[in-house]
């Protein structure tokens, strides 16, 4: 196991910095997952800790070692990929025992290793066969398998889950967390999904454009978002941005001319300026009490069963309604909306900053 600092750590392609001076420290058998959207630059951070790409300024070390300029074969980590990359030619046993070969261990403990990596994995009646002869899961076990083997320092997983359906990912993603509490190996994984994020992991690094946005556990950005981008990132559906002016009174005045009463919740640092109003899907109530949302015209419904999502139109803007009470509702109705105003959320609509409130 191994704790990862990093400082200041920047990626530069000729004159384009797409990494933008990120600093992060990880504890020793840390569970800690990058998310974000496509092109945030999770991956290239995860490939400079792996050696993959070369770092342009700043540092990352493994246990106070720094590592900058070591081969990635020098490092003492096991990736594990999203294309699998294992031999088409090899079974099941060669492929994971292949990395051990080549670092001259002797057969008879290669054997061991892969036994017990293979009844971990619930690989052992498939280790003779080869990669075409598995599902995507089984092969996605074998690629784990091929790290587990090597007992390295650090696992990095570069959104090892993307090619599975999803049934499989759900499947796979409690297979790799119970594996990591039973190994306790420090896990650097990368992922756009945040519902795999806060599933597996210990702490959540949200990055966009190059920067970390916030690091945190899973319930911590999910209750606390400090900006708006993590607020909408993370959560899913996505959290309701309503964008309005905070009177001094604590009104807040939409433009459709809508007007809700938030006079109870809103800080002085929110009153007097134009804010983004915040309230996720799940904390929305059709009927009930607290502060009123106005009617909301159903426009599309979503059975999923233990929950309905509902696709409105409410205070002039189209809004998502997360409802657990297994109500009926069709696409026309009418419906009251309410929300708790411990649940609203006040973001500066110019900076993107989270804005305090009362309470």
């Amino acid at each position: 196991m191994a704790s990862i600092e990093i400082q200041d750590v920047r990626k530069s392609y000729a004159s384009l910095e797409v990494i933008h001076g990120v600093s992060l420290d990880i504890e020793d058998g840390e569970f800690v997952i990058l998310v974000g959207p496509s092109g945030c630059g999770k991956t290239t951070l995860l490939r400079m800790i792996a050696g993959l790409e070369s770092i342009s300024k700043g540092q990352v070390a493994i246990d106070g070692s720094v590592i900058n300029h070591l081969p990635p074969r020098a490092r003492d980590i096991a990736m594990v990929f999203q294309s699998y990359a294992l031999y088409p030619h090899m079974t099941v046993r060669k492929n994971m025992g292949f990395s051990l070969k080549l670092a001259g261990v002797k057969p008879r403990e290669i054997d061991e290793k892969v036994n017990v990596a293979a009844d971990v994995l619930d690989l052992s009646h498939l280790l003779e066969r080869k990669p075409g002869q598995l599902s995507g899961g089984q092969r996605q076990r074998v690629a784990m398998g091929r790290a587990i083997v090597r007992n390295p320092k650090l696992f990095l997983f570069d959104e090892p889950l993307s090619n599975l359906d999803a049934k499989l990912r759900v499947q796979m993603r409690s297979e790799i967390k119970e594996l990591h509490q039973r190994f306790k190996t420090t896990t650097v994984y990368v992922t756009h999904d945040q519902v795999e994020a806060m599933t597996m992991a210990d702490r959540i690094v949200v990055m966009n454009n190059g920067h970390v946005e916030q690091t945190g556990t899973p319930m911590e950005l999910y209750d606390n978002p400090l900006t708006r981008f993590v607020a909408s990132f993370i959560g899913s559906p996505s959290m309701n941005m309503i964008e309005g002016h905070l009177s001094e009174q604590g009104q807040f005045e939409l433009p459709a001319g809508n007007t809700i009463d938030l006079s109870e919740v809103a800080s002085d640092e929110a009153r007097g300026q134009k804010i983004i109003l915040g309230i996720r899907p799940e904390h929305i109530c059709v009927g009930g009490q607290g502060t009123s949302l106005g009617n909301a015209h159903i426009r599309v419904v979503e059975p999923t069963g233990s929950e309905t999502l509902l696709f409105v139109d409410a205070i002039g803007q189209p809004m998502h309604v997360l409802d657990r009470t297994r109500s009926t509702f069709n696409a026309h109705d009418v419906v009251p909306l309410f929300a708790a105003g411990k649940d609203f959320h006040f973001f500066d609509a110019e900076t993107g900053g989270r804005l305090s409130k009362n309470g």
